[in-house]
Parts: structure tokens; sequence; C-alpha cells
């Protein structure tokens, strides 16, 4: 039992991780029909600002408020790389979607050769606070602190996202631009403004993804985000192009998924049958259901 209550909560935390990926591609392509495959980018330069705040900003440190401090300059950095992507890169391309997609795929490759070069290739120890190395003993199971920080930060990024969403003038711009983007641009508003928005928030909320997701492994490495991407994708075709909430259910069945399939697998010898099974499962909601859990419309 307690087995189980472990695989349980450390899938979450795999899911929470998942969600802070996709949550932002989600809001992406839902307002702006962007495949953004730099997405990964925005989570390797928060990774890299943190773990440089947290060694060289005043201020900034590996604990307590000076940790928050390094998070916040990660988010902040990603937050301002996902903005200067939309304008000088994206914005020209909005009717061109090939083009999109080689801009962005050209892009992550340099990113990731950029972080090599600057930081060099191997991964480097995190400067993680003492207490997200320790264990917390819930129902008889001993939860890394770090994968609860994760679930926690994902419940906070989720709900501060709907309430966005739903009570801001800029959330109802956005959502409106989901369903119909040229009745929103003929009442005059700009939604230009709003793409940009957008972009900074998936952008803040994939650098929170590697700031937390560092402290979750312990390390960062130039292509961890390539590699949390991949997933990321997955959730969002699973819970719907467009759908915060459908990500996060999807973040749920796919983290869950990956983490008890990969353990009763490892058993067996059969390393990696939870990431086929994940694979599995978004080829069955392709055929089924391929709109997703919450299909595009259901924005929040």
């Amino acid at each position: 039992m307690n087995t189980v209550i472990l695989l349980a909560l450390t899938g979450l935390g795999l899911a929470a991780l998942y969600f802070l990926v996709a949550s932002g591609l989600s809001l992406v392509f839902g307002l702006a029909d962007v495949l953004n495959f730099a997405h990964g980018l925005f989570l390797g330069v928060g990774a890299y600002a943190t773990w440089w705040a947290a060694g060289n900003l005043p201020g900034a440190g590996s604990d307590g408020f000076g940790f928050v401090v390094a998070v916040v300059f990660g988010v902040l950095a990603g937050a301002l790389v996902a903005v200067l992507v939309e304008l000088v890169l994206i914005r020209p391309l909005y009717s061109r979607t090939i083009e999109q997609v080689l801009v962005t795929v050209g892009l992550s490759l340099a990113g990731v050769a950029l972080l090599q070069a600057t930081w060099g290739a191997d991964a480097r120890p995190f400067p993680r606070p003492e207490w997200t190395r320790q264990v917390t003993s819930i129902l008889g199971a001993n939860v890394p602190n770090g994968g609860l920080l994760l679930i926690v930060a994902a419940v906070l990024v989720l709900g501060a996202l709907l309430a966005f969403l739903r009570w801001t003038r800029y959330g109802l711009v956005i959502r409106a631009g989901v369903e119909n983007r040229e009745m929103v641009t003929a009442l005059g508003i700009d939604v230009r403004k709003a793409f940009t928005l957008v972009f900074a928030i998936g952008g803040a909320a994939a650098a929170l993804a590697g700031a937390l997701g560092s402290v979750y492994f312990g390390t960062v490495s130039p292509g961890q985000g390539g590699s949390l991407l991949i997933f990321a994708f997955i959730v969002v075709v699973i819970g719907g192009m467009g759908s915060v909430v459908g990500s996060a259910y999807a973040a749920v069945a796919v983290g869950l998924l990956q983490q008890f399939v990969n353990y009763y697998g490892g058993l067996h010898e059969l390393s990696g049958l939870g990431d086929i099974c994940v694979v599995g499962l978004l080829a069955v909601v392709l055929l089924l259901r391929p709109q997703g859990f919450a299909g595009k419309v259901a924005m929040a």
C-alpha cells in the first residue's frame, strides 16, 4: 500500500511538471494557432537563469527567501525571452503555418546549442533548498518534497490561469479570440496584444517548470527542455488543443500512467514501458476522440 501511495504522489508530481509546461503550449495554440516547438527553450532559460541567480544575483540564494528571488528571476527571464520570440519571429508569420514550424524548430535547436556553448553540455548540480532534498511521510509513504512542491505550484498556476481567463478583461479577450478571432478584431480589439501576453504567460509557466523541475531532478542541463516538451505536447493533444483544464486532466493521466507502468514494468525488466503506454494512450485518444478530453473550445 505504501508503494501505491508513493507512486501516486510521485506520479502527480511528474504530472504537475508536465502541466506547467503544457499550460503555456495550450494557451498559445488556443489563441494564436501556433505550435511553438521552441517552448522548451523557455524552460531551459528559466532553469539556467534560476541556477545563475542563486549563485550571483544579490539577494538571491539556494535557500529560503533567496531561493524565491532566484526563481522569480528565472520566471521573468523566461517570460522576457517568450515576448521577444513572439515579437521578432512569430508575429510576422501568423498566417504562414509551415514557416512557423520551421522557425520554432530551428530556434529550439539553436537555443540548446547556445545553452551548451555558454554553460557546457554536461548536467550541473542545481542549488536547491535543503528541505527539498528531504521527504515527507504521507500515509506511511516517504514522498520527496520536490515532488510536493511541484504539485502545489501546479495547483496555484492552474487556479491563477482560470481566474485570469474568467475574471479579467484580457482573459475574456483571449477566450473570445479562441472562439472567433475575426469577430474580436472587428469589434476594434487589438488581438495582437493578447498574443504577446499569452506568450509571456506561457514563457513564465515554462520557466517555472524549468526551475522547479531542476529542483525535483537535482540537476540542470541544456537538453532537459526538449525531453519534457515531448510529453507536454502529448498532454496538450490528449487534453484538447487550447484547453487549460483539459491539459490538467491529461497531465494527471499521463503522469500516473507513466509512473505506475515504469515501476511495475521495471520489476519485470521492461524498462521504458511507461513511455510506450503514454504513446499508446495518445493513439487511442486520437482514434476515439481526436478533439481531446475537453476540445479546443473549452479554453478555461
